[in-house]
C-alpha cells in the first residue's frame, strides 16, 4: 500500500508590539523598571499601569517608579482608588547600572525624565522622537494625543482584555490629557475610548472629575486670575510660586476665555520661570510658542495645542523683569505669524 501524504502547514502568529518589548526586556540582565516622566500625570501613570500589567501576562515582572510626588489631587486619588502600585526612585535601593527602564510618556534626555543611571532601553510616547533618541524598542507617535491610547492599542492588538481597573485608568488617563476628548484628539484616541467603555468603571471616573483641585490651589486661582491679560487674542497669566501641574490647569481655564484663542501662563519660582501654553489656532503652535519664549534662555516644547517650557534663575537676563520678557517674545513670535 501506498502511504499517503498529508500536507502540514505551519501558522505563524503575527508579533505584536507588545510581544516584542516582551522579548526584549526577558534578556534584561537585572530588573525591568518602567518610568513615567518626573511628575507623574493621569496619562503617565495610567500608561505605566497598563503597561505593567500586560507585560506580566507575557512573563515581565516591573516595578513602576518615578522622582517627584504628584501634584494633582486626581493624580493621587486615582493610584489609591485603582491600587496602582508605583514607587519613589529614591525608595527603591535594588536600582543598578543593570537594571533596564521602559519609559512611557516621555523619552530619556527629557528636563523632565531624571536620568536613574540604568538603560533605558525602551520608550513609548505621544511627543517628537528627540533626535539623540536612541532605543532598541521604541513606539513614538507625536500624533497621538495621549500615550494611554498607545498602551490601549497593546491589549487590542494582542487579544488582552483590561481588567477593570487597567480599562478606568487607561480611559482617565486618554479622558484628562485629550481635554475631555476635545484637544489634540487622533483618531486612535477616540477608537481606544470607545474600545474602553465595556471595561471601565464610568463612576469613578466621573468621581475623579470631580477632585480636580483643593481649597489652597482654588486661593492661588482666585489671585493668578486677577493677573489675567489681554494681546488680541494671547492672554497672559501670572501665578505665584506654583508647581507645573497647576499653572497648566489655570492656563486651560485662561484659553477657555471667549476672547482668547492662545494663552500664556507663567509662575516666578527660586529656581527659575515655569512657563505653560496653550492654543487653539492652527497657525499659532504652542510649541513653537514655548520655544520662541525659552529660545536661548531655557527649553521647552510640546504639541501644537499644548506645550511648556522652564528658564532656569541663573539664566534670566539681568535688569528686565520677567513679565516683560516673556509677554515680548510672545507677542514679537505671533507678529510674526501676522496673527
Amino acid at each position: 500500500m501506498r502511504r499517503a501524504t498529508i500536507a502540514v502547514s505551519i501558522v505563524r502568529m503575527p508579533t505584536t508590539k507588545i510581544s516584542e518589548l516582551a522579548g526584549l526586556l526577558k534578556e534584561a540582565p537585572g530588573e525591568v523598571f518602567i518610568q513615567p516622566h518626573d511628575v507623574p500625570d493621569p496619562d503617565a501613570i495610567a500608561s505605566a499601569f497598563g503597561l505593567q500589567y500586560l507585560l506580566g501576562r507575557f512573563g515581565v515582572e516591573s516595578s513602576i517608579v518615578y522622582e517627584r510626588e504628584f501634584e494633582k489631587i486626581d493624580s493621587l486619588r486615582m493610584v489609591e482608588s485603582l491600587g496602582v502600585r508605583l514607587s519613589l526612585a529614591s525608595d527603591v535601593a535594588s536600582i543598578g547600572v543593570e537594571d533596564w527602564i521602559v519609559v512611557v510618556d516621555g523619552q530619556q534626555g527629557n528636563a523632565n525624565i531624571v536620568d536613574l543611571g540604568c538603560v533605558a532601553v525602551a520608550a513609548i510616547d505621544h511627543h517628537p522622537l528627540r533626535s539623540d533618541a536612541s532605543y532598541r524598542y521604541s513606539d513614538i507617535r507625536p500624533g497621538a494625543g495621549s500615550c494611554s491610547a498607545i498602551i490601549a492599542e497593546y491589549f487590542l492588538d494582542s487579544g488582552e482584555t483590561p481588567t477593570k481597573p487597567v480599562a478606568t485608568a487607561l480611559a482617565y488617563g486618554l479622558f484628562v490629557d485629550t481635554d475631555n476628548l476635545t484637544r489634540g484628539v487622533s483618531e486612535l484616541d477616540a477608537r481606544m475610548f470607545y474600545r474602553l467603555h465595556a471595561f471601565y468603571d464610568a463612576e469613578l471616573i466621573r468621581r475623579l472629575r470631580g477632585s480636580q483641585i483643593t481649597l489652597r490651589d482654588l486661593a492661588l486661582y482666585a489671585e493668578a486670575f486677577r493677573t489675567v491679560e489681554t494681546y488680541g487674542r494671547l492672554g497672559f497669566l501670572r501665578m505665584a510660586d506654583a508647581d507645573d501641574s497647576l499653572v497648566g490647569s489655570a492656563n486651560d481655564i485662561v484659553l477657555s476665555l471667549d476672547e482668547v484663542d492662545a494663552s500664556v501662563a507663567y509662575s516666578i519660582r527660586a529656581d527659575g520661570v515655569k512657563i505653560s501654553v496653550r492654543s487653539l489656532a492652527d497657525p499659532v503652535r504652542a510649541n513653537d510658542l514655548a520655544r520662541s519664549i525659552v529660545s536661548g534662555i531655557g527649553f521647552g516644547g510640546g504639541h501644537p495645542h499644548m506645550a511648556g517650557g522652564f528658564i532656569p534663575a541663573d539664566a534670566l537676563p539681568q535688569g528686565k523683569s520677567v513679565e516683560t520678557l516673556i509677554k515680548h517674545r510672545a507677542i514679537t513670535y505671533l507678529e510674526s505669524l501676522g496673527y
